[in-house]
């Protein structure tokens, strides 16, 4: 329902005639009205006062609309062009940027193809791995990019999120949803937060809680001539926008597992990883991937509990009990394990280990590539192409080092590892094999095997990817003493599929 001192500027904002005679598409939210005209769109902020806004003022929606602009341009400047005001005439009509007295304010922003939103794009089959890592490095450049916020995050600010949603969900029961699995909810995710207060709070003091996007979810992403682009970034509430880096990149990991894209969602997670080194942070995923489903199943659950309609209550009633269901699910990850998958260059190591990662638990394994890591170190872009210089032994030796480190750290934390490095000497393999033993975990070890002319041409042929190995790197290994391999040895010369099935039957997948 529209508030009437906002009627006025509706109207005239959904008359063609205000846009050069072009149809109107009107579309709500539960904050926003937008209007789509041609190329254009005006976007309204509702005359409205929730819990966590108040936009029942001029001052605060202009206020508002100054922030969104500013906030969004960050990540989408062909998007948000800039703040209109809708001002009152002295002969009484109403006008964009006229000369009298603002009467409203909008956004102003370029109208993209709704059908280029990633939502929709799963939904069509039009949303591949191009896109999605094109994807991750926009999520990861605005991370990098976002400001530092230490005043924000760390356990009071999960506290406070995991109470506010508890409670909205108990308003729910018994129309909706039931007391026994709310409150089962409830105990695991403070229990989860007990656990890893420490470590939000380490985060935090580094510098880890930032000014995010928010809200980075699937419907808030779209195509810009080609260019995966995020939008629609919160800017009513530091509260929910000023998070851990994590917990935000955890909102869109979870929309993707939920749409029964888990490949796409570890493939974006370990990207994110590769480009960003913040391995540290996935020991809290099980906990925000929770949040943002139980949060997701508050908001269904609220929604069937006002309306009125028969058909819209049970289907948000049911989508809101699947979405309580995962965030239970999210807080028993599985037991970690260690997986290393070894060979020469073009054996096919880091396509083996993209695809297992996916398939040890929900979000995934973590990869940790030598590959990665060396770059990381050396402080320079994953597509940034090293030198021979960079590849010496005392290079190497300190990739490895890292590597192991990274790996034993992981485990610690309870996160399934796969470790993808060539591991031509015996010492590496031992000492990879070693920091899971020792501890009693799980590892198994793969020796992928192929015929050089294979691998080199796989090497010729590879897309643009963090590693630099050439045919000439490949001729140099094949020199190597590798020495006895205990691992088991994989056939990695058949398709892809075949080699994958051998390692899932070995792996007991």
């Amino acid at each position: 329902m529209d508030a009437p001192s906002q009627c006025p500027v509706i109207d005239f904002l959904a008359n063609p005639a205000n846009h050069g005679g072009v149809p109107v598409e009107r579309i709500d939210t539960h904050i926003s009205t937008l209007f789509l005209a041609g190329d254009r769109v005006f976007k309204l902020k509702k005359a409205v006062r929730l819990s966590f806004l108040d936009f029942t003022t001029l001052t605060a929606r202009r206020d508002a609309c100054e922030a969104e602009l500013t906030i969004n341009r960050r990540t989408a400047p062909d998007l948000y062009l800039r703040v209109v005001a809708i001002t009152r005439e002295a002969d009484g009509t109403l006008a964009f940027d006229g000369a009298g007295p603002a009467e409203e304010w909008v956004v102003a922003m370029h109208r993209f193809d709704q059908a280029t939103l990633f939502d929709r794009m799963i939904e069509s089959g039009g949303l591949n791995t191009d896109l999605i890592d094109g994807l991750t490095d926009a999520v990861a450049a605005c991370h990098a990019n976002a400001p530092i916020r230490r005043d924000k995050g760390g356990r009071a600010e999960i506290a406070r999120v995991i109470d506010s949603n508890s409670e909205a969900l108990r308003a729910c029961v018994p129309a909706i949803l039931d007391e026994a699995e709310i409150k089962a909810l409830d105990a695991a995710t403070r229990s989860a937060l007990d656990r890893l207060s420490p470590l939000l709070e380490r985060r935090r003091e580094a510098g880890l809680v930032r000014a995010c996007h928010g809200d980075l979810h699937l419907g808030n992403i779209c195509l810009v001539e080609g260019r995966p682009t995020l939008f629609d970034a919160i800017e009513f509430s530091e509260n929910l926008s000023c998070i851990d880096l994590f917990y935000d990149l955890a909102f869109l990991l979870m929309d993707l597992n939920h749409r029964g894209q888990r490949a796409l969602a570890c493939r974006v997670m370990n990207r994110y990883l590769d480009r960003t080194g913040d391995y540290d942070g996935t020991a809290a995923l099980p906990l925000f991937l929770s949040l943002r489903a139980a949060i997701r199943a508050m908001v269904l659950a609220t929604s069937a509990a006002a309306t009125t309609d028969t058909p819209v209550r049970e289907r948000q009633g049911a989508e809101a009990k699947a979405y309580l269901a995962a965030a239970r699910a999210y807080l028993v990850p599985p037991p970690p394990r260690l997986v290393a998958v070894g060979g020469l260059s073009g054996s096919g190591k880091s396509r083996l280990g993209r695809d297992l990662a996916p398939l040890l638990g929900v979000p995934g394994a973590v990869v940790v590539r030598s590959d990665a890591v060396r770059k990381q170190l050396l402080g320079v872009a994953p597509d940034c192409r090293l030198g021979p210089e960079s590849y010496n032994e005392a290079v190497t030796d300190r990739t490895y080092r890292t590597m192991v480190e990274t790996c034993a750290h992981l485990l610690a934390a309870g996160v399934p590892v796969i470790a993808d490095a060539v591991f031509a000497k015996p010492e590496q393999r031992a000492t990879i094999e070693a920091i899971a033993t020792t501890v009693a975990l799980p590892f198994t070890g793969f020796w992928l095997e192929v015929a050089p002319e294979i691998a080199a041409a796989r090497i010729v042929q590879r897309r643009p990817d963090v590693s630099d190995a050439t045919p000439e790197v490949l001729s140099r290994q094949l020199t190597y003493s590798t020495g006895p391999i205990a691992w088991a040895r994989i056939d990695s010369g058949q398709d892809k599929p075949a080699t994958l099935a051998a390692a899932r039957i070995l792996l007991g997948l």
